[in-house]
């Protein structure tokens, strides 16, 4: 009985015991021809048993990749992808840049003092106003997620100018909703007018009392009225 202990490592373990052995023997055969046609059916095989691969991109040049990560890289065949050595598998990537910049107000997050910096540097007084409402509002949500209790309005106010050294004053209870769209009122055309809107609503109005004026003269409900009435004669009648 062949142990675990006595084989060589498993440098794979997803592929199993099974596919190394078949590289394995594909590294003793000598024949190019036939050691290619071995490979290409051993890709297919590497590519049934780990069905998860395709939904990688460019799933089989990574098969290719693993074909030759098992061979330990002594695998001589063609392959239809750019043959990987040890360094290019093996290489460390390179260090990350890690920010050395701590927040000043790690409990606000440092999105809300690139947002800060933003507002103090926008020339427009109304984008301003609208930039220093939202900061006063996340402020308020931020402090809601840390505290149960809520928190007043005047302590935001406070807060904000302290951290902004006075550049920007959050005002309690304005709407950010309202001032948006009256600047968009403000600044866009007006094609329709209140009196043409009233003029028009009055016309269309007319028209419709005219239509049903007309209608009711033309058929003056008298007639079904005398309808009504021979049809309780002849009913009279006919009990006579």
């Amino acid at each position: 009985m062949e142990y675990n202990t006595t084989r060589n490592h498993l440098i794979m373990k997803e592929y199993g015991r099974n596919i190394q052995k078949m590289i394995e023997y594909v590294l003793s055969i000598e024949d190019p021809h036939h050691r290619q046609s071995n490979a290409m059916a051993l890709i297919e095989l590497m590519g049934t048993l780990n069905p998860h691969l395709r939904n990688v991109e460019d799933f089989r040049h990574k098969l290719w990749d693993h074909l030759f990560l098992i061979s330990d890289f002594r695998l001589d065949v063609e392959s239809p992808y750019p043959i990987p050595t040890r360094e290019t598998l093996r290489a460390k990537p390179e260090r990350l840049p890690y920010p050395k910049k701590y927040p000043r107000n790690r409990h606000f997050g440092k999105n809300l003092e690139m947002v800060i910096d933003k507002a103090i540097s926008e020339e427009n007084p109304e984008k301003k106003e609208g930039f220093t409402q939202c900061i006063g509002n996340y402020m308020k949500l931020a402090y809601s997620n840390w505290h149960k209790e809520s928190v007043h309005d005047d302590a935001i106010k406070a807060e904000l100018t302290g951290i902004t050294n006075g550049q920007l004053e959050f005002h309690p209870g304005f709407n950010t909703t309202a001032h948006a769209s009256a600047v968009i009122a403000a600044t866009s055309p007006n094609f329709n007018t209140n009196a043409e809107f009233v003029r028009t609503s009055s016309n269309s109005g007319g028209g419709s009392n005219k239509k049903r004026n007309n209608f009711q003269q033309q058929n003056n409900f008298k007639g079904g009225k005398t309808k009504n009435n021979n049809k309780n004669k002849n009913y009279k009648n006919r009990n006579k």
